[in-house]
């Protein structure tokens, strides 16, 4: 309950700032829109001049495109929006505010900062994935579920490695780019993990699983995992949330405080 309540104070206060720039907001949606339209353009140009891209055709991109802007949609809307705070409170030792809090710091940090606008490329991300599926096919409930599980985990993955990268910072204070290196790792997510070499294949899956965040989850909308198959991407998230949870109690007890 007291989580829920966190939650819901956060959630308005992002919302008392987003209707301060409401100008701001839909000038932001336009340009979302631009860039969307130069995304399927490219997607264009590519199939052009072939007709599969490592095995997927144009609607299986396109329902990928879909996947890929849902999962920057969570990172960009309810993670990366803090990050710029916390390295400057681990430098100037601000942070023992939020260390003092009888909450879970972790989700202070994390949700402090919610750019409400965002939630307009959850849409645009739908329509792109029902499009893309409709078109490759159709899909059942069965894989509904299973699709809706692993976006769940792969979220869970793409936070988790996002806890890694800011948790450095405890360790190396004039660390700043760790949103431009998780940035720059989701963007492997734009393209299905087949079009990569198998070392950079096995990668993306297995070591930084951003495949298992955008690829995997369309897979098991169209029906090409097995049960075991979600099983075990299933396990790696698990597997992320312990070592990022290990690692963020590791710097926590790195971290110096403006009282050092």
């Amino acid at each position: 309950m007291q989580t829920a309540r966190i939650m819901l104070t956060l959630l308005k206060i992002n919302l008392q700032q987003e209707l301060a720039y409401r100008t701001d907001a839909l000038v932001n949606i336009l340009i979302n829109l631009v860039w969307l339209g130069w995304e399927l353009l490219s997607l264009s140009i590519i199939f052009n001049n072939t007709s599969t891209l490592g095995g997927w055709g144009p609607p299986a991109l396109i329902a990928l495109l879909g996947v890929f802007r849902l999962m920057h949609l969570l990172m960009a809307a309810m993670i990366w929006p803090a990050t710029e705070k916390f390295n400057t409170g681990v430098r100037d030792g601000t942070l023992d505010y939020t260390f003092l809090q009888p909450v879970n710091s972790l989700l202070l940090i994390s949700f402090s900062r919610i750019v409400l606008w965002r939630t307009w490329d959850l849409i645009l991300a739908a329509i792109l994935i029902v499009v893309g599926v409709s078109q490759s096919g159709g899909t059942t409930a069965l894989h509904v579920a299973a699709f809706l599980l692993l976006v769940a985990s792969g979220s869970a993955i793409l936070y988790s490695l996002w806890v890694v990268l800011i948790a450095i910072t405890f360790w190396f204070v004039k660390f700043d780019n760790n949103v431009t290196i998780l940035q720059a790792l989701l963007d492997t997510g734009r393209f299905p993990s087949t079009v990569y070499p198998v070392w950079l294949r096995l990668l993306v899956t297995f070591v930084v699983p951003i495949a298992v965040a955008t690829t995997v989850p369309l897979q098991a909308l169209r029906g090409e995992l097995a049960v075991w198959q979600i099983g075990m991407f299933l396990l790696i998230a698990a597997a992320s949330v312990f070592v990022a949870s290990r690692v963020w109690k590791a710097g926590l007890r790195r971290y110096s405080g403006a009282s050092s």
